[in-house]
């Protein structure tokens, strides 16, 4: 006679309270009819009152305790993988849906999960100690910020959306976010700036972007984008993340001869960058602003150019106007993901 485990026992045991019958309780637990009813006499000698209103429940409250712990606190992303372990741990058979009625019931909703990059302790401590440097920081000093980052747009949109399980009133956790690696996937790869007074310069990179065209494209289009806009250098803070190119000692050489400031910046924190707001805004606007994808390269980077200029100098200044919140968020997470 096969052995049958304590939980799968005890689940048995919880199902026959239930009022569940014996063939149901057989069928959906994968289990012979002969050992649910030995288990049943052991518990109910006397026999048992089945209550015939209505068709049982494929879960009991204990199975449906499980199925949130897995999603909760157990790693599980979704009712496929929640099914599955319901099957391979206690041994009952139910589909996805089954599950999903369980997250709905159990106040749990549906929800993309946002990307955000992966977040060591190191990355966490350096935003945090970077947000409190600039806790106090006024609008007026943000004004002085001009913000610069590469992207990648694809001549075809594709968001790689993540779903996820949470409660309607619960906080964004670190398993609510699909982590990513920046700069993944993509067709053409763009270099630019915003500052409060409109976004800058726009540069296709058609070659590897190494420090020494970094460094040019910083002499060329960072310097036009700051005349263009009558900006005193004296005055500008410069913003840049710390990819390798970025802190190459050429670019730092150059960058230590200009008459402006660059910004110390933590790793790993593109959601402190108001430049990534316009990114997406960009990207929104170029698959939602045309009826059909870009016929080659050529048009696709046509559309690119004609969309980013057209961005207007309040939508960058509201953007730019989020830094104190930004910061405040960052203090209040201790480091971690903020909701930009």
């Amino acid at each position: 006679m096969k052995t049958i485990s304590k939980d799968i026992t005890n689940n048995i045991v919880q199902r026959l309270k239930a009022g569940e019958s014996i063939r149901s309780i057989s069928k959906n637990i994968g289990v012979s009819k002969s050992a649910v009813h030995r288990i049943a006499k052991n518990i109910f000698p006397n026999g048992r009152s089945v209550n015939k209103n209505g068709r049982p429940p494929k879960l009991t409250e204990r199975d449906k305790l499980y199925c949130i712990r897995q999603v909760t606190i157990g790693g599980k992303e979704s009712a496929v993988d929640v099914a599955k372990s319901l099957k391979e741990n206690l041994g009952v058979s139910v589909n996805a849906q089954t599950v999903r009625n369980v997250f709905q019931e159990k106040g749990l909703g549906s929800f993309v999960k946002p990307k955000k990059p992966n977040l060591s302790p190191k990355n966490v401590k350096e935003r945090l100690a970077w947000a409190m440097a600039h806790k106090d920081w006024t609008i007026e000093d943000w004004k002085r910020v001009v913000w610069s980052d590469e992207t990648k747009i694809n001549r075809f949109g594709s968001d790689g959306r993540k779903y996820g399980w949470k409660r309607d009133s619960e906080e964004m956790q670190p398993r609510h976010m699909q982590k990513t690696v920046k700069h993944g996937g993509g067709n053409i790869k763009l270099w630019s700036c915003i500052t409060y007074w409109g976004v800058g310069y726009i540069v296709k990179i058609e070659i590897i972007l190494d420090q020494h065209l970094y460094k040019t494209i910083l002499e060329e289009d960072l310097m036009t984008s700051l005349k263009e806009y009558n900006i005193d250098q004296k005055n500008v803070v410069f913003q840049q993340d710390n990819d390798p190119k970025h802190t190459a000692k050429s670019v730092k050489d150059w960058l230590a001869k200009q008459p402006f400031e660059v910004m110390q910046w933590p790793s790993q924190s593109p959601d402190l960058n108001p430049i990534e707001n316009m990114w997406a805004m960009l990207k929104k606007r170029l698959y939602r602003d045309y009826e059909r994808p870009p016929n080659g390269m050529i048009e696709h980077w046509e559309r690119i150019g004609e969309t980013w200029y057209k961005i207007t100098k309040e939508e960058c200044q509201r953007v730019i106007e989020t830094m104190p919140d930004r910061c405040q968020q960052v203090i209040t997470k201790k480091g971690y993901w903020i909701n930009y």
